[in-house]
């Protein structure tokens, strides 16, 4: 029995007739994990192939690939997924949203992104140091403070276009809260959170 390709496929010839059902089931093994095997999420790919070999490719229905990494544990790597959709933002209390931009979120991996625009139910500004404006879901909390800059308007005696926006982590207080600062004269009307922030260190 011949060996051939990268893989060394065991492939039976001529000589090998009498042995030839088992040499067929040897070539089948060796086949195996060299093919992309199909589930329909992720929670069946952890069922039927938490023990598999580490380079076992699984697809799921969405079209998710996953190359699992280890072959004495269940860990994989995404080689693709379709994008996630935008989930809603719960806003604190006395916080209302633009109707025309809400406030929402989307996790892919350990990115999160955040879109959209807060504006004061109370028709006062935002002025002041961390004004909370909301919570980011669980699975959306980083594991460290994350800091970036978010957009103002420019109406009435407002000077500065930009503002500080922080999402706390586990190791804060009160983890995934949304808050933001503003100390520019006379403050803003509403605040755009848009701006994306990693999960992990």
């Amino acid at each position: 029995m011949a060996e051939f390709g990268y893989a060394q496929l065991p492939v039976p010839g001529g000589g090998d007739a009498p042995t030839t059902p088992g040499h067929l089931a040897d070539l089948a093994s060796a086949i195996d994990p060299h093919l992309v095997q199909f589930v329909a999420d992720q929670a069946e790919r952890d069922s039927l192939y938490s023990e598999a070999p580490a380079h076992t490719v699984v697809s799921a229905l969405d079209g998710t690939f996953w190359k699992k990494t280890s072959s004495s544990a269940n860990e994989w790597a995404t080689l693709w997924e379709p994008l996630p959709a935008f989930r809603p933002i719960e806003l604190a209390s006395g916080i209302g949203q633009s109707s025309e931009n809400a406030p929402a979120i989307r996790l892919q991996g350990k990115k999160a992104s955040l879109q959209g625009a807060v504006l004061k139910t109370d028709g006062t500004n935002f002025f002041g140091d961390a004004i909370k404006l909301g919570e980011v879901p669980d699975d959306c909390i980083p594991e460290q403070l994350r800091r970036f800059a978010g957009t103002c308007s420019l109406a009435g005696d407002t000077t500065d276009t930009a503002c500080r926006v922080e999402i706390t982590g586990k190791t804060n207080a009160t983890p995934g809260d949304i808050i933001v600062y503003y100390q520019v004269t006379a403050g803003t009307p509403w605040i755009d959170i848009s701006g994306e922030y990693w999960l992990d260190n």
